[in-house]
């Protein structure tokens, strides 16, 4: 029975590695029958936001990753916030202090750097030179009152540490490479390589999942063990996922697209946008400078400024982008790791019931965001018609979109004319014409020339004679349209996009929509016929001057 945990550090958003974690997490613990716990490792004061952990948890929740153990359902080992288990870690800090297994050390940060240049001046490794005789209490003191941070710092211990690896296998380490690593901070807080030591045993973790990055901090987490006599748990160090550009899936991606539309955007009102961010002059001259990092918020609200899309990298990102949660845990799932079933399009509960651990790879995934939009796509046609309605109402919600207050049998027909569409946002966007004002209608110029003036305005001359025709239509429903547009098709032996296309034009303003039978039978034949009128007036000058 595994008991595996979840530890995420609330500095900002659930990212797809975190979320991928977290699924592997859930899928081991569920497989073996054992617990999920959710651990919020708030200890570096600095950066936390209480705003962070919730949408943390909330995106957990949403993609139904639920833990047994953790914040908002307790447990046994709790609390589950490290920010509220000073005591527990000053207990240990002690225990390892009265051993001689760790030392209270006074080093300012500019004299660490002169250790380290040192070391990088004789080609040598940095590792902290451990004192012969360790500060003892009064030491302690009158480095408190010459007002010093006072820091404890872990004695590794001589010799080979091995790390046993369920994904890599065996790997050994010098531990003469490795230095004496603090676990105290001078604020009082431990650093994360004790609290996660002193947390998985105390709250019985059998099964530590995390990304290979973490794998260099395993030696340092054994000794820790073996010094405080606690158990090792089985470790496994997941593979990287990269992006299509081939480094790490990672929030600067996101960054790195704003800040480099920013730069091509003449006349930009800095001041105004960084007001837009909620940050200051200061701190958004840093970021373009690649100083410093705003936080994920201020980045979205830059890009929303300015009308730029960027890359999902959050799982709130791609909420917001329209996926649906099965589909980004089927996606996630296949990261790193081959299924033993024959077939890619999978549930949680398969995922669960099919879950090897021994089926984990050893090499870097490719985040491919043409599978994962597929995958959307096979996920949405599995859905009832309630859940689908339900997620495109928290969809919507989200997106702010001008549909947020249609009545269910609206959004219900939309989402049966959208069937076939690859996201939420992919349907949303074909039907907002349906919530525009007719004269708020904006059209696309490409698609405009290409459909309505080409040829001397045969799309404008269209136009005018379909409005006749449909005025003349004793009733309008998707079959009366349909009849009528293909009639009119075959007399004039066109195709029928030559008929449509005009059409389609004059009610969204774009050839991207709903299907058009259906598209203006929602419409309504007043607002449609509205909407040529003004299409016809709009253009039809154009015409008359280029035949000029």
């Amino acid at each position: 029975m595994a008991v595996t945990r979840f530890a995420p550090s609330p500095t900002g958003y659930l990212h797809i590695g975190g979320a991928r974690t977290a699924l592997f997490d859930l899928l081991w613990a569920k497989k073996t029958g054992g617990k999920f716990v959710l651990r919020i490792e708030d200890t570096d004061q600095s950066r936390n936001s209480p705003t962070a952990a919730k949408q943390v948890m909330d995106d957990l929740q949403w993609l139904g990753i639920q833990w047994d153990q953790g914040p908002q359902v307790g447990g046994p080992a709790g609390p589950y916030y490290q920010s509220q288990r000073l005591d527990i870690y000053n207990r240990y800090i002690q225990q390892l202090l009265t051993s001689g297994n760790a030392y209270y050390c006074f080093d300012t940060a500019e004299e660490l750097e002169q250790m380290r240049k040192k070391a990088a001046g004789n080609k040598q490794n940095f590792t902290y030179p451990r004192p012969n005789k360790f500060p003892d209490a009064s030491e302690v003191e009158k480095a408190k009152a010459q007002g010093k941070d006072v820091m404890v710092r872990f004695c590794m211990p001589a010799g080979e540490i091995v790390v046993e690896d369920t994904i890599r296998g065996q790997v050994k380490f010098n531990s003469n490479d490795i230095s004496d690593f603090i676990i105290l901070k001078s604020d009082g807080f431990p650093t994360y390589h004790f609290a996660c030591v002193i947390d998985d045993e105390l709250m019985g973790i059998t099964h530590v999942i995390r990304g290979q990055e973490h794998l260099m901090n395993t030696p340092g987490h054994i000794a820790l063990q073996k010094a405080l006599g606690f158990k090792t748990p089985v470790y496994a160090h997941l593979s990287l996922t990269v992006s299509e550009g081939g480094g790490k899936m990672s929030k600067r991606d996101k960054a790195k697209v704003l800040k480099d539309a920013i730069k091509k955007t003449e006349g930009l009102d800095k001041v105004k946008l960084a007001s837009v961010a909620q940050i200051s002059a200061t701190e958004f001259e840093e970021f373009l400078a690649g100083d410093s990092m705003p936080d994920g918020p201020a980045i979205d609200l830059m890009a929303e400024y300015l009308g730029i899309e960027l890359p999902e990298i959050n799982i709130v990102d791609f909420f917001k982008s329209g996926y649906l949660p099965q589909a980004l845990v089927n996606f996630i799932a296949l990261l790193g790791y081959s299924s033993p079933l024959d077939k890619e399009i999978l549930t949680l509960q398969e995922l669960i019931d099919s879950f090897d651990p021994t089926r984990f790879n050893k090499t870097n995934s490719l985040f491919d965001r043409k599978k994962l939009l597929a995958f959307n796509m096979e996920h949405i046609k599995l859905l009832s018609a309630d859940e689908l309605l339900s997620r495109y109402k928290d969809y919507l919600k989200a997106a702010n979109s001008p549909a947020v207050n249609a009545d269910d049998i609206l959004l219900k027909r939309i989402l049966k004319a959208g069937e076939g569409a690859r996201t939420l946002a992919e349907i949303d966007h074909k039907s907002r014409f349906l919530f525009i004002e007719d004269n708020k209608i904006e059209y696309n110029q490409k698609d405009a020339e290409k459909v309505l003036l080409k040829n001397n305005g045969e799309g404008i001359a269209m136009l005018a004679q379909l409005k006749e025709k449909l005025l003349a239509l004793d009733k309008i429903s998707e079959e009366s349209i349909e009849n009528l547009l293909r009639g009119i098709a075959e007399q004039k032996q066109v195709g029928l996009g030559k008929v449509a296309q005009p059409l389609r034009l004059a009610i969204c303003g774009t050839m991207v929509s709903l299907p058009i039978f259906e598209s203006i039978d929602m419409l309504g034949l007043k607002a449609t016929v509205r909407r040529m009128e003004r299409t016809i007036e709009k253009f039809a000058n154009k015409v008359a001057k280029e035949i000029k």
